[in-house]
């Protein structure tokens, strides 16, 4: 303010002067004085009044420039008529002149200070990033008494941090200080603190928030289009002798912080058991969630696990990194092999004698499954047939089949020769038989080989647009490693027969999931990045079910994992038109599988149109 009334004087004198060095009217002594008097106090009241005073000069941007524009000429203006009225004599061209140069020093002053002070503050602190803190909880406080006590070490982490201001959704909260950093806002606030405040960063300090809360708030985070480093859940946060920092434990947010709910947990007290000291085969090894199986299996101990996959590539990828971390600690077998031909699974089976069997193979692109059925009932139908009946002649301990949602009234041939997997796993569990038959189900998977994250990644990266199949589409997700635990907490707890189900809390909308994606890039949706919407794919379902309707659903020890109702299946008829299935698909009569798959799977609801435009492609295939 001080300096502003100062230019605005200044600028008066000058004017008046230069006009008279030009032989200009100029006001004499007595009549400058006052004209200069009333405008320094005409524009304090008039820059006071347009908010040129309501904000640090080196947070300024546009609009906050055009406030002391405006001030300065109201307040010029005002003052020029109070001078008229007293018989200053004033002239029309000092009163432009004086405006033009009192706004151009005011203006000019604002930009050099502000760019000194960033050149200054640049120096002392490169790497201070302009924070705001989500929550102003005991997690709040933790952080900024850290940052607080590493001022005197400038070689600690935690001066990268410059907290501006903190959000909380606590309205007796609002205005008061933690740690002398104000709490400026509620959560609906974000996007207006982020702009005016110039915030770089944002941090999510409320581990211990529920999980609807914790989305809700992480999609407001996402909506500034800043990056975003979240606390982790109480749960898994580590506090000891040698690990006594939070800001240690920030990282950055990821796809599946947006989920909505808290990391699914296990009793890895009951995984060891089941898997210590045991020969553990995984088909599909070298898949996404094989080889996080072969991963996880890895650290219990394993007398053995062996990877059983057709693609060599994968298999070889998942073998190194485990000969690696491993060496050899772990006795590790790599075979390539396809489940769809006995006499090589035999063979295997033979030789390695497993106990436990975990059965990944599968084909699952829901398209590609539509125009080659037989090649789906030949991989998914018999490969699950021929590794299952092989586990009960050769007395394995346990058997666990990955399903998918997609079998749940399944509207695609995918789908359907996952339900009949299904039903393979219930047929071989009613038989007499020493081997506990178990089926897994879960929704879509987060970086999975198919899963749309991987594709949404490949696009954003390559400048293409982002395609969705429809506007409403939605589906249930969960991590890797949450389906693998899964896999094998249900390995645990099963004695046979049961269809795991995961809870996986609320389905999430794919363009939202798109949306998010792209703001973690630092772009824009809509603008930066396109989304397209492509149409819903031959056989896709806009809604996806986990449980189909005469299961209903039964609680486990674990309150995420509920096992649907065993249904008993006609052993004689299932075989004979299994075997019917088997013989269509053997000699690529596509439209006879597709109508032996409908027959056994009747929830199977199958889209006339799509169905034959596809039996055509596969015939002049």
């Amino acid at each position: 303010m001080l300096s502003d009334m100062f230019i605005v004087a200044v600028a008066a004198i000058i004017c008046n002067f230069v006009l008279d060095v030009f032989a200009f009217d100029v006001l004499e002594t007595k009549n400058l004085v006052a004209f200069t008097t009333m405008n320094v106090a005409l524009c304090f009241f008039t820059l006071w009044v347009s908010g040129a005073y309501t904000k640090m000069w080196r947070y300024f941007k546009i609009k906050d420039y055009v406030s002391c524009i405006i001030g300065i000429f109201i307040g010029i203006s005002l003052s020029s008529v109070f001078a008229i009225i007293l018989e200053c004599d004033l002239t029309f061209l000092l009163v432009i002149s004086n405006i033009l140069l009192s706004t151009l020093g005011v203006v000019l002053f604002r930009i050099l200070f502000r760019n000194a002070f960033l050149v200054i503050s640049s120096s002392h602190s490169k790497e201070k990033k302009r924070t705001l803190i989500v929550g102003a909880g005991h997690a709040c406080e933790m952080i900024l008494n850290e940052i607080k006590n590493a001022k005197s070490d400038p070689k600690n982490p935690s001066n990268q941090y410059n907290i501006i201001c903190i959000v909380d959704d606590d309205k007796e909260k609002l205005g008061k200080l933690v740690h002398n950093v104000q709490v400026k806002g509620t959560t609906y606030d974000l996007k207006m603190l982020s702009e005016k405040e110039d915030i770089d960063l944002i941090i999510f300090a409320i581990p211990s928030c529920d999980e609807d809360e914790r989305k809700r708030i992480l999609d407001l985070c996402s909506d500034t289009k800043l990056p975003i480093k979240v606390i982790p859940y109480l749960s898994n946060m580590i506090f000891d002798d040698k690990n006594t920092s939070i800001l240690n434990q920030v990282k950055d947010i990821k796809i599946e912080d947006l989920l909505g709910r808290e990391p699914i947990t296990f009793d890895k007290k009951e995984i060891k058991k089941l898997i210590k000291g045991k020969v553990c085969m995984i088909t599909g090894g070298g898949g996404s969630i094989g080889a996080e199986l072969t991963r996880q299996i890895s650290k219990y101990e394993p007398q053995q696990v062996i990877i059983v996959d057709i693609y060599e590539n994968n298999a070889y990828e998942v073998q190194q990194e485990l000969v690696m971390e491993y060496g050899h600690k772990l006795n590790l077998v790599t075979l390539i092999a396809s489940v769809r031909d006995y006499n090589r699974m035999n063979q295997i089976f033979r030789e390695y004698k497993p106990q436990i069997v975990f059965h990944a193979a599968a084909h699952k692109h829901v398209p590609l499954m539509e125009t080659s059925p037989m090649e789906a009932v030949k991989n998914n139908v018999m490969g699950t047939f021929n590794v299952a009946t092989l586990s009960d002649f050769y007395k394995v301990e346990k058997f666990v089949m990955i399903s998918t949602d997609k079998a749940v009234n399944p509207t695609n041939i995918m789908g359907a020769t996952k339900r009949c997997c299904e039903m393979i796993i219930q047929y071989m569990s009613q038989s007499n038989t020493e081997t506990e038959f178990i089926t897994t189900r879960f929704g879509n998977v987060l970086g999975s080989n198919g899963s749309v994250i991987p594709l949404f990644k490949k696009q954003i990266e390559n400048g293409l647009p982002i395609t969705v199949t429809h506007p409403d589409i939605i589906r249930y997700f969960m991590t890797i490693p949450e389906a693998v635990s899964l896999v094998l907490q249900a390995g645990a707890m099963a004695t046979g027969g049961e269809i795991f189900v995961l809870d996986m809390g609320a389905p999430v909308k794919i363009t939202t999931l798109a949306e998010n994606l792209i703001r973690m890039y630092g772009k824009v949706p809509y603008k930066d990045v396109e989304i397209k919407f492509v149409g819903l794919r031959p056989g896709e379902k806009l809604f996806e079910e986990l449980l189909m309707d005469e299961e209903g659903l039964k609680e486990t020890s674990n309150k995420k994992i509920f096992i649907g109702n065993h249904i008993d299946i006609e052993q004689e008829e299932f075989i004979a038109k299994l075997q019917k299935l088997k013989n269509s698909a053997i000699v690529n009569d596509c439209e006879a599988t597709i109508e032996y798959l409908s027959d056994i799977v009747p929830t199977y609801v199958r889209d006339s149109k799509n169905e034959t435009k596809n039996i055509k492609h596969a015939v002049a295939v």
